[in-house]
């Protein structure tokens, strides 16, 4: 038989909420950040919590820029998108470029279309960041 137990709520202003235990270990958190982005033409996000901005580094390539640091850049980083044109075209996940692109302040991601032609630009791009 499993025992249910109660976590409280801790927050500050420069990171999402944290989970704790009664003796105050922490045991999970929310998301790190999020972003929803138009990857076509002038890149504009469409909704976000704690990404500054997005930078354009040519087809498919972006580098999403987080507002506050993370704590270090051991983190995951889930993604989808779509390309928006009503061709049904299926895209594969998102790449991260390495270990070199992923750090506390940003990481660089490039989309491919399914069949792996590309990278190509994308209507809806979404990702989610959790530590």
């Amino acid at each position: 038989m499993s025992t249910l137990v109660v976590a409280t709520l801790k927050s500050n202003s420069s990171s999402p909420p944290a989970f704790q235990n009664t003796s105050g270990t922490e045991v999970g958190t929310l998301c790190r950040a999020w972003v929803n982005f138009n990857g076509t033409g002038t890149v504009a996000i469409r909704a976000q919590f704690n990404v500054s901005s997005i930078t354009d580094n040519g087809t498919g390539d972006y580098t999403v820029n987080f507002t506050n640091a993370l704590a270090d850049a051991n983190y995951t980083v889930m993604a989808c998108s779509d390309t928006g044109n009503g061709n049904n075209n299926r895209n594969i996940p998102p790449r991260i470029y390495g270990s070199s692109a992923i750090s506390t302040t940003s990481f660089r991601t490039t989309n491919y279309n399914e069949g792996n032609v590309g990278p190509i630009d994308i209507a809806y791009a979404m990702y989610a960041i959790f530590r």
